[in-house]
């Protein structure tokens, strides 16, 4: 579990493509490699990936991680190069303060930026929803994009808007966003799993 409360900004340093699918990735991070236990959850950019080495490169902390098909399928992972900054977040510990929201770092959808409005140290952003993902998006509730907890500010149709703080542009990959980006998309779990109850309530009406 994480928090969407970015604590590092990493980069992709490499990407060796392995066997059915698979793809490797090394990433460079601020963090103590030996603080990283194998096994470990890292959220990249949203995405929980698991750790599987971790190293120094040159002067560099860095750890690997693999991404399997359906996470490439899912995510922006598979359009992620040599050089791609990405949102970090270890995983959340018991006692840990949750300045953020509960995230699991299990991507819903990929969503597009469409505009954004820069404002004196602030910016809106618009984003368009995968249609499937709409309903579990309100205002006032909560979304991870790209691994950061925000909150939604008004949502209109298949489009909704957040307002992204002063911090959140300089500690983030989302100040440097532009229309066209892609993001992935993780919709608050509350509302997830109250739409499958609801579901599963109208199907028993049903039958």
């Amino acid at each position: 579990m994480f928090t969407g409360i970015v604590s590092d900004l990493g980069e992709l340093l490499d990407v060796e493509e392995k066997a059915e699918g698979l793809r490797r990735l090394g990433i460079a991070c601020n963090y103590d490699p030996d603080s990283i236990d194998i096994g470990a959850s890292i959220a990249c950019s949203g995405i929980c990936l698991t750790v599987i080495e971790r190293s120094r490169t040159g002067n560099r902390p860095s750890f690997a991680v693999d991404a399997a098909a359906e996470t490439l399928r899912m995510t922006t992972a598979q359009s992620w190069r040599r050089g791609t900054p990405l949102n970090l977040e270890r995983s959340l510990r018991l006692g840990d303060e949750l300045g953020g929201h509960l995230v699991s770092g299990h991507v819903d959808g990929v969503t597009e930026l469409i505009a954004r409005d820069d404002f004196v140290d602030m910016a809106a952003l618009t984003l368009r929803v995968p249609p499937a993902l709409s309903r579990f998006i309100a205002a006032k509730g909560s979304v991870a994009l790209d691994g950061v907890s925000l909150t939604v500010n008004e949502i209109k149709g298949d489009t909704f808007s957040v307002l992204i703080i002063p911090h959140t542009l300089r500690v983030t990959t989302l100040g440097a966003l532009t229309p066209g980006a892609r993001l992935n998309l993780e919709v608050d779990q509350m509302a997830r799993y109250a739409g499958r109850l609801l579901d599963s309530t109208r199907l028993n009406e049903v039958s």
